[in-house]
């Protein structure tokens, strides 16, 4: 039965990292896959996320199943961090979350639901966007249309574009929107743009998704949630998918969540109720283990603080790299202007690069990059910035 499939095509991100593992020249470089890299080239565990993995190996008392949703402490906790604990929306009980594996998985949930309930919806996607997220949604039999967002010639967000886009959608679609270091451009609305966002997604009457797998990786944990938190005014109502991959560093545990905003504290519960519905046909229920352990940060105030100095570290690091990429190009000889990159948020940068370009660099010098030319510029490191430069300078 099985001999007449047919291989299916290699994803474009994960597809280049197993060919990169599988590369034997030595010196080889990978920038696809969003997996932060520390000054050494390794991807750490938070010492944060090691303690708290102590103090629940020690109290750990059962390994039965969660709820379907998650445990309420965790959901309390990711509710408490998105939109701030004295939030009305928090205090008036307007939101569910449910833990899900993986931000992905939150999409999925997400794509899940719409399906199930809002049959005629459409969702609307950023061009470009993360390359899982029109799969995600299709996957789902949700039908995926695209809105302008960035400017490829001028290295920028194409904000008129965007905002005239916004105000063509009708009424019951949704519109897919990054919270923070927009995924590949790195490209974010400054806070009043995000208030034209809020003020047309309320006269127009479509309803926001948001895809907030970076929180803290831009300017900080508050200030990356202020564009989200235009959304958040009473009787509004958005969904949020969360990720703990890249804040904690718990890739391989698949830590999420989608957190459901209704008009009122009634409807929240009804629409609960739908979610548990689709993940019970999907998962079943979530893991535990990676929950607990960001539970177990959020809700200490001593592990909370030493988190964020951890995440802020990344976030140092990560705008560093951006300078010494810039600078390090410019050195090498390299005359095209690079400098926008140092205005782009997180872990990704769009480089310009060609797809014939970055196929040059894999294939002479082992330096892997996905083909749009999205770089990670968390993978890359003082160690290797000179010959990554010098091999740019080459295909330029």
């Amino acid at each position: 039965m099985f001999e007449s499939l047919a291989a299916a095509p290699p994803d474009a991100i994960l597809g280049l990292t197993e060919a990169f593992r599988k590369d034997t020249r030595p010196g080889k470089i990978n920038l696809t896959t969003g997996v932060y890299k520390d000054e050494t080239g390794n991807t750490p565990v938070f010492g944060v996320v090691k303690e708290a993995e102590r103090r629940l190996v020690e109290e750990e008392t059962t390994k039965s199943y969660l709820a379907i949703d998650g445990a309420p402490d965790y959901s309390e906790a990711v509710k408490a961090l998105v939109f701030g604990r004295d939030h009305e929306i928090v205090r008036e009980k307007r939101a569910v979350t449910a833990h899900t594996p993986g931000g992905t998985g939150a999409l999925r949930v997400a794509a899940d639901l719409i399906k199930s309930q809002f049959s005629e919806a459409t969702v609307w996607l950023s061009a470009p966007t993360w390359p899982n997220h029109p799969s995600i949604f299709s996957a789902a039999g949700v039908p995926v249309k695209t809105y302008p967002y960035y400017n490829a010639q001028g290295k920028c967000l194409d904000i008129d574009a965007f905002l005239d886009a916004l105000r063509k959608i009708p009424a019951g679609d949704f519109v897919l929107l990054h919270g923070c270091c927009h995924n590949p451009t790195g490209m974010d609305p400054t806070p009043d743009e995000w208030e034209t966002v809020a003020g047309i997604a309320e006269e127009r009457g479509w309803t926001p998704l948001f895809d907030f797998a970076y929180q803290g990786l831009a300017s900080g944990l508050r200030e990356d949630a202020v564009g989200l938190l235009e959304f958040c005014q009473p009787g509004r109502e958005l969904m949020v998918c969360t990720s703990f991959s890249k804040n904690f560093g718990l890739y391989n545990e698949r830590v999420g969540a989608l957190t459901l905003v209704a008009e009122s504290q009634e409807t929240a519960q009804v629409v609960l109720s739908q979610l548990k519905a689709c993940i019970r046909s999907n998962y079943s229920n979530p893991p535990a283990h990676g929950s607990a352990i960001v539970t177990a940060v959020l809700n200490d105030v001593a592990l909370k603080k030493r988190w964020e100095e951890e995440v802020g570290g990344m976030r140092d690091r990560i705008h560093a790299m951006r300078s010494l990429f810039v600078d390090t190009l410019k050195a090498k000889g390299v005359e095209r202007d690079f400098s926008f990159l140092t205005k782009q948020n997180g872990m990704f940068s769009f480089s310009g690069l060609t797809p014939e370009q970055v196929d040059r660099l894999r294939e002479e010098f082992a330096i892997y990059i996905v083909r749009s030319g999205r770089i990670n510029v968390a993978g890359m490191t003082p160690a290797t910035m000179d010959s990554l430069c010098k091999s740019i300078a080459v295909v330029l």
